[in-house]
């Protein structure tokens, strides 16, 4: 039987408080995939006539997929704060602490563009620790600009005909699909790498011109 997202992450001795984010934000992520397998029928497709950070407009599951990653992962014990491409400014969600804990960057919805015409779209997210402070205080921007390779966890998720996980941290990438039947995330894939020698990179290769 495949191994499941969790016991893959036990596998690795991963810290139980990681292990409950990162469970959060892919509970989440089959959750958003729900809506968009709705389609039009879930009455969710559409632009609204705000702009992100990155000044796109946005389109309502946008905006939903934002509101839905907030609520649940704010109710993760280990967070302390979340920065999405959906918000002008940091969110903060209890103070820093000389215990440490994680900040969650994300997408909600990266390339909503295709919403309306049936592409594939996608979750992608950052984990990174968080500072440890003698007082107690909110988290800040600063406290997100971090190295790269301060990332305990990064991933994505693709809302496309099947519903994938493609995870890391930081010891190589693992996949996982998403059985519709159970909601549990099945491993279908460990050790991932790019191909040393391929046609095709990305979509976005047809923009390199």
């Amino acid at each position: 039987m495949p191994t499941t997202l969790r016991d893959c992450l036990a596998a690795k001795a991963c810290d139980p408080s990681l292990t409950d984010l990162i469970a959060t934000v892919v509970h989440t992520s089959a959750e958003i995939s729900a809506l968009v397998r709705r389609g039009a029928l879930g009455e969710v497709f559409g632009a609204l006539e705000s702009q992100n950070v990155q000044g796109e407009v946005q389109k309502k599951l946008d905006v939903i997929s934002n509101d839905m990653l907030l609520e649940s992962c704010g109710a993760s014990p280990a967070l302390m704060a979340m920065a999405s491409e959906e918000m002008d400014d940091i969110h903060p969600v209890r103070d820093l602490t000389p215990e440490g804990g994680y900040l969650l960057l994300f997408d909600p919805l990266d390339g909503a563009s295709n919403i309306d015409v049936n592409g594939s779209i996608g979750t992608i997210f950052s984990i990174l620790p968080a500072p440890r402070v003698d007082t107690p205080r909110p988290a800040v921007v600063a406290d997100f600009l971090q190295k790269g390779r301060a990332q305990v966890a990064a991933g994505y998720v693709v809302y496309g005909p099947q519903t994938t996980l493609v995870l890391t941290l930081g010891d190589g990438v693992d996949a996982f699909t998403l059985d519709p039947e159970t909601g549990d995330w099945l491993q279908t894939g460990s050790g991932v790498t790019i191909p040393v020698e391929t046609k095709e990179y990305a979509i976005n290769a047809s923009n390199l011109r």
